[in-house]
């Protein structure tokens, strides 16, 4: 497949800080943003309580968990890390898959297509973010859609798409790849790596390296549940311009970056302190915005 080089545009905190959305007071939990998450499994039920808690770091007005498959079991557990969530069906703005599902194997998205061919019309136009298992459905979704593959993971979606490349070759040149898969599979795509670049309609962004402290398990799930915060808390804006799904993935990854450098200050990191330390970032964030005024 051709390609048309594109042009890389960087990513600064300026950047970022335009797509923290503040609430203002005639704001409340629907309005801020409603984010329906399907992660999680018997395998890997850590994947839920890390996406979840992620997203209501990050900021938004409501987390309704589907446990799907992996019962009530999973659903306990997220309550006991986040009672804030909510695990009763109902409006989602946007929704995240997949966190913690082996791909295409031992877990189905039956009951959440059931919900979605069943729901309003809003909901069934809701942005999509898919990671780690959901994967697979990349470009078969309405409404705007965002994968956060790694080097590997896509390496094995586009092969079964009829575009044969190794995961070594993908992580010599992310930017090429990322590019072509959105070009391949009509989607926005966050490439995960020490430099994730974003892919979408239009628009190709390189962000900042990240500390190799992040390479330690579950910061992808906390990646994932970030994005889905600020897709929820935007989704006005992406019925309008589904584009700015990519400055929306852009923006977590480098808000992810950042509080990755605050919990580890040069030393090793966990997923849960990666999570302690967003609020920090974001009151930093736009504490910059307010010495600027």
């Amino acid at each position: 497949m051709t390609l048309n080089k594109p042009l890389w545009t960087p990513w600064s905190a300026a950047d970022a800080r335009a797509w923290i959305r503040l609430p203002t007071d005639q704001d409340h939990k629907y309005t801020r943003g409603v984010l329906g998450v399907v992660t999680g499994s018997r395998q890997y039920p850590g994947a839920a309580v890390l996406g979840c808690a992620a997203a209501l770091a990050t900021g938004l007005g409501m987390v309704r968990f589907y446990p799907g498959t992996a019962g009530a079991g999973l659903a306990t557990l997220v309550l006991q890390r986040c009672p804030e969530v909510v695990v009763v069906p109902g409006q989602v703005n946007a929704w995240l898959l997949g966190s913690g599902v082996a791909p295409a194997g031992g877990w189905s998205l039956s009951l959440w297509l059931r919900h979605r061919q069943m729901a309003a019309t809003r909901t069934q136009a809701a942005a999509t973010v898919l990671d780690a298992g959901a994967l697979h459905l990349a470009g078969t979704l309405s409404g705007p859609t965002l994968i956060t593959p790694h080097a590997g993971e896509l390496a094995t979606l586009l092969c079964a798409r009829g575009v044969p490349v190794s995961h070594q070759t993908i992580a010599g040149d992310p930017h090429h790849w990322a590019a072509l898969a959105q070009q391949t599979l009509g989607v926005t795509v966050l490439l995960k790596g020490a430099h994730s670049v974003v892919a979408g309609e239009g628009v190709c962004i390189a962000l900042p390296p990240s500390t190799p402290w992040l390479s330690t398990a579950g910061t992808g799930d906390v990646l994932a549940g970030m994005v889905g915060a600020l897709v929820a808390s935007h989704q006005a804006q992406l019925s309008v311009q589904p584009a700015l799904l990519a400055h929306l993935a852009a923006t977590a990854a480098w808000l992810h970056a950042q509080a990755a450098q605050g919990a580890s200050g040069g030393a090793p990191l966990t997923a849960s302190g990666l999570i302690a330390a967003i609020p920090l970032a974001l009151r930093m964030l736009l504490a910059e915005d307010t010495l600027h005024l």
